[in-house]
């Protein structure tokens, strides 16, 4: 015996899931420019269908009759894979964005320092002391021209010392902000283990929440930002958070720290109870590994640095030796240089000096020119194709990077991003589905009022 409903309810069981589908391609269709969010899809089943133990009066044979549709549930589409080599990406690419910024900082530096630019004045100055000999009517002229030459010299060197020193001193400003208990990265390990307390409590109920599951992980696509993650499963959808280290290419290698714990289920670690040390900061990869390896003596902005001390060097011990009298040295470094102290944040020019010492160096003037070319102006060509070189590499490297970044999020894209024109389409057939469950209930009704209503009328 077939229920007398049973048409009626599977026609509403039609209707129902066509109007799940619209309101899902709907949501779609909203968050279409969302950041994070994945495409979702109504899956659908076949409803349990019901037993007729005896349906033919021939053979007696019974059979199933279908009663409809059901949802069995929405879910987003994301790829994992894709997940993880977007993450694995954005931490190469954030440390290649951040070493290249730095170091075209420092190339900015070196260029409006004009360093090899006043080198070669200073040493023409010289040549003009050189060609007015103690005595002569442009002796005392051309001496005070190469006291300001040499004065612009050194406040070039002091210059661009300083501006070095101030990028290494703003990636530690930047690294402690990041790092801190305001900053970005406890803000993304805090929302991090809070929605995974909300997405167990769902997933424990039998629900599937994807909203929360895309915001977490635009959290986790951000955090891989700074460093490279180590992402694994935990209960109830949970997951857990670590930084990665990567050990640095050296001889003999350096072995990889243990993993740094970020999130444990719905547990964050308090960045300022346990801090990031040093090692840790060292190898962590991303951003914060790049902002601190540039903030540091021994990274590419220190040894920049340590370049120009040379630089500095080479020219007071070139100027300062013979046959420059031994009275009082040409250069000289300040009693009170800045922090951090370098050679080249230092180097100043010994002030009025005596007309006895005038007329000595005047006497040693061609001897010094001479020294144009020399140890001096090679240091200062070394530094300034290391500069060169190592901003070209960290551009290239940098847009790099960025282009493998770019196809992978493109990858992901296709996959779980919102195609208006699919959706348009997707949208007409369940509007279609919709009307024709519609007119199947209208059918039954029909048919059932004139089962109730004029069945029998007549008699």
């Amino acid at each position: 015996m077939i229920p007398s409903f049973t048409g009626m309810e599977t026609a509403l069981s039609g209707l129902q899931a066509y109007q799940a589908a619209i309101d899902t391609t709907g949501q779609n269709i909203s968050n279409a420019n969302t950041p994070g969010y994945s495409r979702q899809v109504v899956n659908l089943t076949e409803s349990d269908p019901l037993d007729i133990p005896a349906m033919s009066n021939v053979n007696g044979t019974g059979g199933q009759l279908g009663t409809g549709v059901d949802v069995s549930s929405i879910s987003r589409i994301r790829d994992q894979f894709l997940d993880i080599q977007y993450r694995a990406q954005n931490a190469t690419s954030g440390a290649a964005t951040q070493a290249s910024t730095d170091l075209t900082a420092a190339q900015s530096a070196v260029t409006n320092g004009s360093v090899s630019t006043q080198l070669q004045s200073f040493w023409t100055a010289w040549g003009a002391v050189a060609a007015n000999p103690p005595g002569s009517t442009g002796s005392a002229a051309a001496f005070q021209s190469l006291v300001g030459a040499a004065t612009s010299l050194t406040q070039s060197f002091n210059s661009v010392s300083s501006q070095l020193s101030a990028v290494q001193s703003g990636d530690a400003q930047q690294l402690a902000s990041l790092t801190g208990a305001n900053g970005q990265v406890q803000n993304d390990v805090n929302q991090i283990a809070a929605l995974n307390g909300q997405i167990s409590q769902s997933m424990a109920a039998g629900q599937t929440p994807n909203d929360l599951l895309d915001q977490r992980d635009q959290a986790l696509d951000d955090l891989s930002g700074f460093g490279a993650l180590s992402v694994t499963n935990g209960s109830n959808g949970m997951v857990n958070v670590d930084f990665s280290q990567v050990p640095p290419t050296t001889t003999p290698p350096t072995a990889a720290l243990s993993p740094i714990p970020l999130v444990s289920g719905t547990t964050a670690t308090n960045l300022t109870t346990t801090p990031l040390t040093n090692p840790q900061l060292a190898q962590v990869s991303g951003q914060l590994g790049a902002l601190y390896n540039d903030s540091i003596a021994t990274g590419p902005i220190g040894t920049l640095s340590a370049s120009l001390d040379n630089v500095a060097s080479q020219l007071m011990s070139s100027v300062n030796a013979p046959p420059l009298p031994n009275t009082s040295p040409f250069f000289t470094l300040s009693a009170s240089p800045p922090a951090p102290a370098t050679i080249a944040g230092q180097i100043e020019v010994t002030p009025n000096p005596s007309a006895t010492q005038t007329q000595d160096w005047n006497s040693a003037a061609s001897s010094i020119a001479a020294l144009q070319g020399g140890a001096a102006d090679q240091a200062d060509s070394t530094f300034v194709a290391q500069v060169g070189g190592a901003v070209q590499t960290a551009q290239t490297t940098s847009t790099n990077a960025s282009s493998l970044l770019s196809s992978i999020n493109n990858q992901r894209e296709s996959v779980s991003g919102v195609s208006l024109d699919e959706e348009m389409t997707n949208l007409m057939n369940y509007q279609q589905g919709y009307q024709a469950s519609a007119r199947v209930m209208t059918t039954i009704d029909t048919l059932l009022n004139t089962l109730i209503n004029q069945t029998g009328a007549g008699l």
